[in-house]
Order: C-alpha cells, then sequence, then structure tokens
C-alpha cells in the first residue's frame, strides 16, 4: 500500500478506535445508571456484553491491527498471543448476539415461564459461559493451529504473502484454513445461521399473534417487535460488516494472494471495525429505553457544565479579594 493509503488507513482506525471507546462507553453508563433496574432484565445484561466487546474492539484490537500490520518487531509468540486477543473479541461480539436472540425466543415463546427459567444468576451465568467459550475459541491457535512452524521454509499461502518474516502480521502467524474452516464458517456462520433462524420464527410468531390479538395486547407485542426489529438490525449490520473480510480470507486461501489486493483488504478491516462504532447509534435510534436513558446522562453533563461555568468567575472573585 502506498504511504498516502496507509497514513489513511491508520488515521481511519484512530478515528473508528475513539468512537467504539466513547460510543459504547456511552450504551454502558445509559444501561448501567440511566435505565432503572435495566440489569434485572436479560436482553440488557447482554447488550452491556455486547457493548463491552465493541469497546474492546476500540481499546485493544484496533490498535493492535495497526501494530500487527508491520509496525512491530516482535517474538513470534508474542505476535500469535496479540492475534488471538483480535479473534476472542469477535467472538464474543457472536456469542452476546446469540444470547440476545435465544432470550428474545424464550420471552416470545416462554412468556408465563420466562422469568422463572430466565433468572438473573443464570443470565450472568450466560454471560460467563459466553466470554469464557470466546476466549477458549480464540485462543485457538496457541494450541497448534497457526504457521509459526512454518514461517521459516516460507512453503505455505499464508507465510508467502509476507513482506518480511521478521515482522508481526495477522497473517504470519493465524493460518488461512484456521480462519476459514474453523474461525469464519464454525465460529462466525454457524451462529448467525442458528440467530437468522432464531429471528425467522420470532418475527413469524409476532405476526400471527399481532393479526389475532386484542387492542391491550397489541400494544405489548408492538413494543416487542420494535425491540426485535432493532436486535436484528444490529445482527445484519454485524454480518454486513464481518462477512466481507471473511470471504476475502477465502479467496486468499483457495486462489492465492494476488485474488486480493490490499486496498480491498484494508477496506473489509475498516468496515469489520466501524461495526463496533455504529451499534451505539443503532440502540440511540431504535430503542426507546436507551434513548430515554442517553437524554437523561446529557442532561446531567450540560446541569454539571452549568453548575461549572457559574462557580468559575465566583471563585475568581473570591481569590481576588
Amino acid at each position: 500500500m502506498a504511504d498516502w493509503g496507509l497514513v489513511t488507513y491508520t488515521v481511519l482506525e484512530v478515528l473508528i478506535a475513539v468512537a467504539c471507546c466513547l460510543g459504547n462507553v456511552l450504551v454502558v453508563c445509559a444501561v448501567a445508571v440511566g435505565i432503572q433496574d435495566c440489569l434485572r432484565e436479560p436482553t440488557f445484561c447482554f447488550l452491556v456484553s455486547l457493548a463491552a466487546a465493541d469497546f474492546l474492539v476500540g481499546a485493544a484490537a484496533v490498535p493492535l491491527a495497526v501494530l500487527l500490520d508491520g509496525w512491530v518487531s516482535l517474538t513470534s509468540h508474542q505476535c500469535l498471543f496479540l492475534s488471538c486477543i483480535v479473534l476472542v473479541l469477535t467472538e464474543a461480539s457472536v456469542l452476546s448476539l446469540l444470547a440476545i436472540a435465544i432470550d428474545r425466543y424464550l420471552r416470545l415463546h416462554m412468556p408465563f415461564r420466562y422469568k422463572a427459567i430466565v433468572t438473573q444468576r443464570r443470565t450472568l451465568l450466560a454471560l460467563s459461559v459466553c466470554w469464557i467459550l470466546s476466549f477458549l475459541l480464540g485462543f485457538t491457535p496457541l494450541l497448534g493451529w497457526h504457521n509459526l512452524s512454518v514461517a521459516g521454509t516460507h512453503s505455505t499461502n499464508t507465510s508467502s504473502t509476507l513482506p518480511n518474516s521478521s515482522q508481526c502480521t495477522f497473517l504470519s502467524v493465524i493460518s488461512l484454513p484456521f480462519m476459514v474452516y474453523f474461525n469464519f464458517l464454525g465460529c462466525v456462520m454457524a451462529p448467525l445461521l442458528v440467530m437468522t433462524f432464531l429471528y425467522i420464527v420470532i418475527f413469524w410468531s409476532l405476526h400471527k399473534r399481532l393479526k389475532n390479538s386484542c387492542p391491550q395486547a397489541r400494544a405489548s407485542l408492538l413494543r416487542e417487535k420494535r425491540l426485535a426489529c432493532s436486535l436484528a438490525l444490529v445482527l445484519m449490520l454485524f454480518a454486513g460488516c464481518w462477512i466481507p473480510l471473511h470471504l476475502m480470507n477465502c479467496l486468499l486461501l483457495f486462489q492465492g494472494p494476488q485474488a486480493v489486493t490490499q486496498g480491498p483488504l484494508y477496506t473489509g478491516i475498516l468496515l469489520s471495525h466501524a461495526n463496533s462504532a455504529v451499534n451505539p447509534v443503532i440502540y440511540a435510534c431504535r430503542i426507546p429505553k436507551i434513548q430515554k436513558a442517553y437524554g437523561q446522562i446529557w442532561k446531567r453533563l450540560v446541569l454539571k457544565l452549568n453548575c461549572f461555568t457559574r462557580n468559575k468567575p465566583i471563585q475568581q472573585s473570591v481569590a481576588t479579594h
């Protein structure tokens, strides 16, 4: 990539990282502080988990993506470990989305048993399982499915794409077969297909119930439909932002390094990271409780700023006397 292209890529990554951190901190604050008793609602607990993963994308994954582009010289095992962190955060997002889809399905199809089944303790247990699985799946390359054993021979399609074997780059240590067969097909596409099926069932069920519902139940079902639409939109954006990069990995594996130039590859990386910055905007535009919480947070900030600006002249006048 030309120097100007690399600079543009780095600047865009910095902007995405800042947006990820600020936006998702606001989401966590909105849910934890602005919405009363929201952490007792499983859906919002899983949204906080997704926001935490998106925040870590901005705080850790994006900086690592820039560093793992040949900017730093690390040992091969250090490079492999840092590359795995990016995989962990991607998997945390996927599993949080899956947990949200399962929660909405249970809420709709077991309305009378839902509160007995989905308790706060089980919700926290599900969150723990999501993150533990994310670490186990993300750190799978450390168990041996990597390029370190062949990096010196330059005999694989992955290592042959490297500009310099001493540089730390993602594809210098992470195997393309791992990225395609295990990460894409097993850890991303399989959960996405399950979630797609669950949302199809949810919308079909809501459509039938709305046709036969009484006016009292209709309002509740419409709220449920609006929330389901918002969460399905988050899922579609995730798929739309991540699948292009995975498809490019497929091309690299099956057709070689000449199949994908650096421009589209960097665009795919930027698109995947931008997904974590877009989610807070979706929550703000589509979920009324979070909209209201955002408004309360901004009002508090404005009030504090007004108090600060009013007190400052008073302090200055006291100091002069």
